[in-house]
């Protein structure tokens, strides 16, 4: 895959859609969160028609804080899963990255002060709209040992929400693609910070 990607937040969209493309603008994943499911499912296609399916992502329970999601691939095979790590995550976002049953990454906010500066900032009048472009939070996938593999990191922008994500490593396919799905997850369910 080709870095750095770039995920959009279509803004006007009811449901939370996401696109994804690489830097020649060709569409990788395009992500379209269902409204009012009880038990979060939702699939990655490969095409903005939602024709073809690549991966699948299920939670382990209906509405939690802490749910796990898994992911499986167009075959039904298991390719990881991602879970916030409950109350730790209210000062600072945090998420488990699982290969099987075994925590092999995690993703971090670099600065919790971003989301407060950010939801203080937003409280003012008129100034408040202009929250995208001052304060930008920035997230760091780790291995065990603490090395930084991937970044993601939200672009100044007015009315929509653009994410660049950038490799720091070398990482296996596999790596990539539970990655790649946990951001996206972890986008969807932090989507209402910065």
């Amino acid at each position: 895959m080709q870095y750095p990607l770039e995920l959009t937040f279509k803004l006007w969209a009811l449901a939370p859609q996401i696109s994804v493309v690489d830097p020649q603008g060709n569409l990788v994943f395009y992500v379209k969160q269902k409204l009012f499911k009880l038990k979060e499912a939702i699939t990655i296609f490969a095409d903005a028609e939602r024709t073809r399916p690549l991966y699948y992502i299920k939670a382990d329970r209906i509405i939690d804080f802490s749910a796990r999601y898994d992911f499986s691939d167009s075959n039904g095979a298991s390719v990881g899963a991602v879970k916030r790590r409950g109350l730790k995550s209210l000062w600072r976002a945090r998420y488990d990255i699982f290969d099987g049953d075994t925590t092999t990454l995690n993703i971090q906010e670099k600065n919790p002060w971003v989301k407060i500066a950010d939801a203080l900032f937003a409280e003012i009048p008129i100034l408040g709209i202009f929250t995208g472009y001052v304060f930008n939070p920035v997230y760091l996938v780790n291995r065990a040992d603490g090395t930084v593999v991937m970044r993601l990191e939200k672009i100044p922008t007015f009315l929509s929400r653009k994410f660049i994500i950038k490799p720091v490593e070398q990482i296996s396919d596999r790596e990539e693609q539970q990655i790649l799905l946990s951001l996206i997850m972890m986008l969807l369910l932090e989507r209402n910070r910065g």
